[in-house]
C-alpha cells in the first residue's frame, strides 16, 4: 500500500501535544499492520518539513515532496505514479482517531471515512485500485471523499463496522476526526483527547480529583518531549521511597510519606496519558507502570503498620494479625481478578455497570491512602488501618462471589458475547 499525505499547510497548523498532525499520521501508520511500503508527504509550495521521531525513518520509506499546483494537481501527479496499487489518502490538517489507520490498512476494498461531525470537513480515503479510474477534481480531501461516495466509487465507512472497544481503557470510544486549523481548535481537541484517554471504570480520586493536576502536567511534558518512562521511574522512586520514611513513625515522616505517595498517585495517571497521547507507549513502560501498581500497596500497608507500632507490639498482636490479613487478602484479591479475563479477554470491571461502579471505591491505593491519612490526621491511625483491612477483605469477597456468579452460575462465558457488547454499556467520561 502507498500513502499520500496532503501536508501543504504543515508549519501553519498547530501541534497537538507537541506533535504535528503529519507526524501523528506517521506514528499511527507505524502501529498499523500491514505497514505501507512507501509514504509521500506532499508539502506543496509553502508547507514546511516537520521534525519527526528518527524511528519513523527507520520504519518507512518517506518521500518529502514540494509539489506544485493546487490539491487536485498534486494528487493527480501522485495518482499517475501509484497506478492501480492500493493507496491511502490523508490530510495533514486533519487529526483522525489513530485507530482508523490500522482499520483502513487492513481492509481490501475502497472506503471513505468522514468525520462524524460534518462541519469538521475531515476525511480519510482508502482506494483498493488507486485513482486509475479518472483525474481528481476537488478542492480538498473531504470534497474528494464526497464526490467518490456520491459516484459509488467508494463506500462510506461507518461506526457500525469499527471496533471501538479499548481494552486498556475498559471502555468503548467511537472513532473521531477533527480538522485543526487554529490554536483555539487545537486546545479543544487536546482536551477531548485527554478525557478520551481516561478509563471507563476507575476509582473516585483518579476520575474526579487528580485530572486537573494531570492536565497541567501532560501538556508541558508532551511539548518538551519528555518520555513517559522517565515519569514512571520518578513515580517508582516516590512510591518506594515513602516506605522506609513511613516506617520511622514520626509525624514528619508520615506527612512526608503522604506527600510522596500523592505525588506518585498523580504521576501514575500522567505517564499513561502522556504515552498514549504522544505515541510513546512501550512494553517496558507498561511493565514498569503496572508492575509498580501491583507490587507497592502491600508494602505501603506494612510500612504504615510499622509506623503506628507494629515493631513494638509484635506480629502476635491485633495489629500484627491485621497486617498479615491485609497483605494476604490483597494477594488473594489480585489472583481472583486474574480469573475473569481468561474467559472474556477483558478486565473484570467492564462486565456490567454494577462492576464498573464498584471499581469507584473498592480497596485500592487511591481509596485506602486517603482513608489512612484522614484517620492519622484525626488521631485514629490504628482504627483507620483496621478499617482498611476490613475493606480489603470485603473487596476480595465481592470479587470472589461475583466472579463465581458470572462464570459458574450465570455461565456468561458460554453466551458468546463480544467485549464491545458489555463494555459499551459503561458510562463514558465526557
Amino acid at each position: 500500500m502507498l500513502v499520500w499525505i496532503d501536508a501543504a499547510q504543515c508549519g501553519r497548523i498547530p501541534k497537538i501535544f507537541g506533535l504535528t498532525l503529519v507526524e501523528r499520521h506517521l506514528q499511527a501508520l507505524k502501529r498499523s499492520l500491514p505497514r505501507p511500503t512507501r509514504i509521500v508527504v506532499d508539502l506543496g509550495t509553502e508547507g514546511q518539513k516537520p521534525s519527526i521521531d528518527s524511528s519513523l525513518n527507520e520504519v518507512f520509506q518517506i518521500e518529502w515532496r514540494q509539489g506544485t499546483g493546487d490539491f487536485s494537481a498534486r494528487l493527480n501527479g501522485f495518482a499517475a505514479e501509484a497506478g492501480s496499487q492500493p493507496v491511502l489518502l490523508l490530510d495533514g490538517a486533519t487529526l483522525p482517531d489513530a485507530r482508523l489507520h490500522a482499520s483502513l490498512t487492513g481492509l481490501a476494498d475502497s472506503v471513505a471515512v468522514m468525520a462524524p461531525k460534518g462541519e469538521e470537513r475531515a476525511a480519510m480515503i482508502r482506494l483498493e485500485t488507486g485513482l486509475a479510474g479518472g483525474a481528481v477534481d476537488a478542492g480538498d480531501l473531504y470534497g474528494l471523499a464526497e464526490k467518490l461516495v456520491a459516484a459509488g466509487t467508494v463506500r462510506p465507512y461507518g461506526q457500525d463496522e469499527f471496533n471501538g472497544f479499548i481494552r486498556k481503557l475498559r471502555r468503548t470510544i467511537p472513532y473521531y476526526m477533527f480538522r485543526v486549523e487554529t490554536a483555539d481548535k487545537a486546545a479543544k481537541v487536546e482536551k477531548f483527547m485527554f478525557w478520551s484517554n481516561y478509563k471507563g471504570s476507575t476509582d473516585f480520586f483518579t476520575r474526579y480529583v487528580y485530572p486537573p493536576l494531570v492536565w497541567i502536567s501532560v501538556g508541558p511534558l508532551a511539548r518538551a518531549r519528555v518520555h513517559p518512562n522517565a515519569v514512571t521511574i520518578f513515580s517508582i522512586i516516590l512510591a518506594l521511597g515513602a516506605i522506609p520514611i513511613w516506617a520511622i513513625g514520626d509525624p514528619w515522616s508520615f506527612w512526608t510519606g503522604f506527600a510522596m505517595a500523592y505525588g506518585m498517585s498523580v504521576l501514575d495517571s500522567v505517564d499513561g496519558k502522556l504515552a498514549r497521547l504522544t505515541f510513546t507507549d512501550s512494553r517496558l513502560g507498561n511493565f514498569l507502570d503496572h508492575g509498580l501498581d501491583m507490587v507497592h500497596p502491600p508494602f505501603w500497608y506494612l510500612s504504615w503498620a510499622y509506623g503506628i507500632g507494629l515493631a513494638t507490639l509484635g506480629w502476635g498482636s491485633t495489629l500484627g494479625i491485621a497486617t498479615i490479613l491485609v497483605m494476604v487478602f490483597y494477594v488473594v484479591d489480585r489472583l481472583i481478578l486474574k480469573v475473569y479475563p481468561t474467559y472474556f479477554q477483558r478486565a473484570f470491571h467492564t462486565h456490567s455497570k454494577l462492576d464498573g461502579r464498584m471499581r469507584t471505591f473498592i480497596a485500592r491505593r487511591n481509596i485506602t491512602l486517603p482513608m489512612f491519612i484522614l484517620g492519622y490526621a484525626l488521631g485514629l491511625a490504628t482504627e483507620a488501618f483496621y478499617l482498611i483491612v476490613a475493606w480489603q477483605i470485603l473487596t476480595a469477597a465481592y470479587h470472589g462471589a461475583r466472579t463465581f456468579w458470572i462464570i459458574v452460575i450465570d455461565r456468561a462465558h458460554l453466551k458468546d458475547r463480544r467485549p464491545t457488547d458489555v463494555a459499551s454499556a459503561l458510562k463514558q467520561v465526557d
